[in-house]
């Protein structure tokens, strides 16, 4: 099987859309089959050649002629390639191969990461769709999705190329109790939710500390926010990192504060390190932490919860250090091999379905 995935980049920019597919592709190449990615290039490159994964360098579109000659592109690698499965991740590549297939014969897959996102009805337009949670498969059923096209291949991160094994992993000297995000820094993500809690319990945890692991456009404002606050010497920007478990495996409590998130791939990171955990109930996150048997849930947005939440952690060590266990439990599911043979069986049935309409 020759398999094309086409995303935007492949930079290692902490963007869990990206580091999802090359987990994906190295899964499968390491597995034996052909693969190849279509994007705009980046650090993970060089990974990508450690797998003998084909990289074919395509722009980004930034104007009407960008797109011609996207187009033209595009073709030129699908008939150099003559992949069987397409696997796209952005907008645009669905767009491209659904339009140039034209006699070619791959199937045409696509990934909704980003579901609430307006234009993402437009992966439906592939033979397949894969969900990255169950919300995310709910979420576009109602946006007119045939059901017959969902298929829900939950992410995870154990066993990802990208970082060394977690009993490798040194963790970094933090200050205790460390609390600790990895976040793109976005409102969405509930950072101003976050450092405003941690405010409210600062006086009563007084050696409590907050790191904020990420980049973001949002950035500056948060740190705005921080340096209003009295305890700003006590919370962290620490930007992006390119092992951000070494912060975790030093964490107590971790926290995903968003008011978006279609799975959180930062949670399965969090659950493999063993840190407590606490974070919104909102779209796939419960469905990462078990239904919240491995990690606090509380409503997404509403600070006063998530303070007590945190409070709570940090008065009772019995309890912290319970938590974290239960992170850690049931966490096989998490592994990136399941991720391969899940989306294995996806572009078997979508092939097995062209097939039959072939022979009908």
């Amino acid at each position: 099987m020759r398999i094309l995935h086409v995303l935007n980049h492949v930079q290692d920019i902490g963007n869990g859309i990206v580091n999802a597919a090359i987990d994906l592709a190295c899964s499968q190449a390491q597995a034996g089959f052909e693969v190849a990615i279509a994007s705009s290039g980046g650090e993970y490159e060089s990974l990508m050649k450690q797998y003998q994964i084909r990289h074919f360098t395509i722009a980004n579109p930034q104007s009407p002629l960008d797109v011609l000659k996207i187009t033209q592109k595009f073709r030129e690698i699908t008939q150099v390639f003559s992949p069987d499965v397409i696997h796209t991740h952005m907008m645009t590549g669905v767009i491209l191969a659904k339009l140039l297939r034209g006699n070619l014969s791959y199937v045409l897959v696509s990934t909704v990461h980003n579901e609430w996102q307006s234009h993402a009805v437009l992966m439906g337009i592939a033979d397949r769709v894969i969900a990255v949670s169950r919300s995310v498969a709910r979420s576009m059923q109602h946006r007119g999705i045939p059901i017959r096209k969902l298929h829900v291949v939950a992410n995870g991160t154990i066993g990802t190329p990208r970082h060394p094994p977690i009993d490798r992993v040194k963790p970094l000297p933090l200050q205790h109790p460390a609390i600790t995000t990895v976040a793109g820094l976005y409102h969405r993500k509930g950072i101003n939710d976050l450092i405003e809690a941690f405010v409210q319990i600062a006086d009563e945890h007084p050696t409590a500390h907050l790191y904020l692991v990420g980049n973001g456009p949002h950035r500056a404002a948060f740190e705005r926010q921080a340096k209003d606050s009295p305890h700003r010497s006590r919370i962290h920007f620490e930007g992006f990192q390119t092992e951000p478990q070494r912060y975790l495996m030093s964490t107590d409590v971790f926290v995903l504060a968003s008011r978006q998130e279609p799975f959180g791939l930062a949670l399965s990171e969090a659950r493999e390190a063993g840190c407590a955990i606490v974070a919104s109930d909102v779209d796939g996150i419960p469905e990462v932490l078990d239904g919240g048997k491995a990690g606090q849930l509380v409503p997404a947005g509403d600070i006063k919860a998530l303070s007590e939440a945190l409070s709570r952690l940090l008065k009772c060590r019995e309890d912290l250090e319970a938590w974290k266990i239960r992170a850690r439990t049931n966490i096989d599911w998490l592994r990136v091999e399941r991720v391969h043979q899940e989306t294995l069986g996806v572009y078997q049935a979508a092939i097995a379905e062209m097939n039959r309409t072939v022979c009908a």
